[in-house]
């Protein structure tokens, strides 16, 4: 029994772990329309794992809220997404800077339909209050 709940927890705590290449970076935990991202940043990648509990969410919209999530942490423009449901990898674009603060938690929802850039990602219009009490 003690074995089975140390596995457990050890399993648990490897739920929200960084991958090798962003190993070291502090994560910045950013809320985007009801999906909680750790996201890391180191060069030119960005990596954001949601770490909420969603029943079988799909690629697609959580591709979008994840690279937004990434967008705003590194102020850069995101042109790629991929992944999986739980870890999400990014190409950033920082010659070209995303108009958006750097903070150290964002809470974002989601205001209107889907937009699609020339060179980047398509992704919801989110709307993040300046002002947002995180728990």
């Amino acid at each position: 029994m003690r074995a089975t709940a140390i596995m457990a927890i050890l399993l648990l705590q490897a739920c929200s772990t960084e991958t090798r290449h962003f190993r070291g970076v502090e994560p910045v935990q950013t809320h985007v329309d009801g999906s909680v991202f750790d996201v890391r940043v180191r060069g030119n990648l960005a990596e954001a794992i949601r770490t909420n509990p969603q029943y079988a969410p799909r690629l697609g919209p959580l591709r979008a809220r994840a690279g937004f999530a990434m967008a705003q942490v590194s102020g850069c423009v995101v042109t790629g997404v991929l992944g999986d449901q739980v870890v999400l990898t990014g190409v950033l674009d920082c010659e070209v800077r995303a108009k958006a603060p750097v903070s150290k938690s964002y809470a974002c929802v989601e205001v209107s339909e889907w937009v699609r850039a020339q060179t980047v990602i398509a992704y919801p219009r989110y709307d993040c209050p300046k002002t947002t009490t995180l728990q």
